[in-house]
C-alpha cells in the first residue's frame, strides 16, 4: 500500500514510519516540525514539511495513496485556556484540512491516532449504585489529600472498572476536547465522502525516541529525566493512580494492523479502538520500574501536590482490538518501563 503518515518525524510516527516500511509499504512522509514537537531538528529525509492547516498544500502528497495515517497533533493537556486556539487550529483545522483534500483527491481510507483522554474519567462502580459516572473531582478534596472519585449519590469510593470504546466521551482539557473533534470530524467525513475509519484510542505511550523534557513527553520520560539529574522521581497525589502504559513498538503494530482493517473496510464506517497493554499499572509503580532499570535507581518521591484536570483513573480494556483487529500488545510494562530507563531519547 501507499500511505501518506503525518506526524512522521514524531516520536510515535517515526515508529510508525519503520514499521510501515518493514511490511514492505510506501511510505509519503509529512511533518510540520514544530518547534515545541522538534526543538528546531531539521526534517529527516524523505520528509515533506507542510502546515496541516494548508488544505491546499496536501493535493500533491494524496496522489496515488491508498490509506491515510494521520498522527499529527498539538498534545499536552494545554497549559491554559489561552491555549485553545492552538489544539482547536492544528488538531481541529489540520484534521478538517487533511479529510476535506483527502475526499478531493479520492482517497476514502483512514487511521486517525485517538487518545484515552477522550473518555475523562475511567469508568467506576459504586457498592451500593453499581455504575455510576462521577464529576470532575473538587479541589478543595483535592487539597485535603482526597484523591479518589466518590459516588455523586452515596459519596462512596468509588471502585475503577476496565474501560471499553463504548464508554461516554467526557473530555477533561483542549487536548482531550481536540482529539473528540477529530473523531468526530472523521466520522462525518466517512459518511460524508464514503470513506472508512479506523481511530486507536492510544493509552500512554512510552518507548526508544520519546521527546526529552518537552510537552511531548510522558511521565515516564519525566520520570528517567529526574533519575538522570540523581533526583528522586516526583509522584503526584498518592501514586495510586492507574493508567495502561503500551510500549511505542506495540503502538506502531497497531496502526499497521489497522491500516489493513481500514483498506477493507466498509464505505461509510467508522470504529474505535483501545490501544492499551491490558496491564493496569500505578504511577508509583511506573515510577519505581523505570528507576529499577537506570543506572542510578533513586526511590519515588510522593508528593501529594495534583494538577486540577487530571483524571483519577483510566484502565483500558482490550477486549475489541483483540477481537476485531486481532492486535494484542506484546511488550509488558515490566519489560519494557525498566528497559525504557536507558533507552535512547530524541532531544
Amino acid at each position: 500500500m501507499r500511505v501518506l503518515l503525518t506526524g512522521s518525524a514524531g516520536f510515535i510516527g517515526s515508529a510508525i514510519d519503520s514499521a510501515l516500511d518493514a511490511e514492505g509499504h510506501e511510505v509519503v512522509r509529512v511533518d510540520a516540525m514544530l518547534p515545541a514537537a522538534h526543538q528546531g531538528a531539521a526534517a529527516p529525509p524523505h520528509t515533506e514539511v507542510l502546515d496541516v492547516r494548508d488544505a491546499d498544500g496536501w493535493q500533491h502528497l494524496l496522489t496515488g495513496v491508498d490509506v491515510v495515517c494521520h498522527q499529527a497533533a498539538v498534545v499536552g493537556a494545554g497549559a491554559s485556556t489561552a491555549d485553545l486556539p492552538l489544539y482547536a487550529a492544528h488538531n481541529d483545522l489540520g484534521t478538517a484540512a487533511l479529510l476535506a483534500a483527502a475526499a478531493g483527491a479520492g482517497v476514502r481510507r483512514l487511521v486517525l491516532a485517538s487518545s484515552m483522554v477522550v473518555y475523562g474519567e475511567g469508568a467506576y462502580a459504586c457498592p451500593t449504585h453499581g455504575e455510576v459516572s462521577p464529576g470532575p473531582r473538587e479541589r478543595a478534596a483535592l487539597d485535603a489529600g482526597d484523591f479518589e472519585v466518590h459516588c455523586p449519590a452515596c459519596g462512596a469510593a468509588l471502585e475503577s472498572l476496565l474501560v471499553d470504546e463504548s464508554a461516554p466521551l467526557d473530555p477533561r482539557n483542549a487536548y482531550a476536547a481536540s482529539k473528540v473533534a477529530q473523531e468526530h470530524y472523521a466520522a462525518a467525513w466517512a459518511r460524508q465522502a464514503g470513506g472508512s475509519v479506523v481511530a486507536l484510542r492510544y493509552h500512554n505511550v512510552y518507548g526508544p525516541r520519546m521527546p526529552r523534557d518537552t510537552p511531548y513527553s510522558g511521565v515516564a520520560a519525566m520520570f528517567r529525566s529526574s533519575l538522570e539529574r540523581g533526583e528522586a522521581p516526583r509522584v503526584f497525589e498518592d501514586g495510586r493512580q492507574r493508567r495502561d502504559f503500551v510500549h511505542v513498538d506495540d503502538v506502531a503494530r497497531a496502526n499497521v494492523v489497522a491500516a489493513a482493517a481500514v483498506a477493507g473496510a466498509a464505505p461509510g464506517s467508522f470504529a474505535a479502538y483501545n490501544v492499551a497493554s491490558g496491564l493496569p499499572t500505578t504511577i508509583a509503580e511506573v515510577a519505581g520500574l523505570v528507576a529499577r532499570g537506570a543506572a542510578h535507581p533513586i526511590e519515588p518521591a510522593i508528593t501529594g501536590d495534583y494538577r486540577l484536570g487530571d483524571v483519577r483513573h483510566v484502565v483500558a480494556s482490550p477486549a475489541r482490538a483483540a477481537a476485531e483487529l486481532g492486535f494484542r500488545a506484546e511488550v509488558t510494562p515490566e519489560v519494557g518501563l525498566p528497559a525504557f530507563a536507558t533507552a535512547p531519547l530524541r532531544g
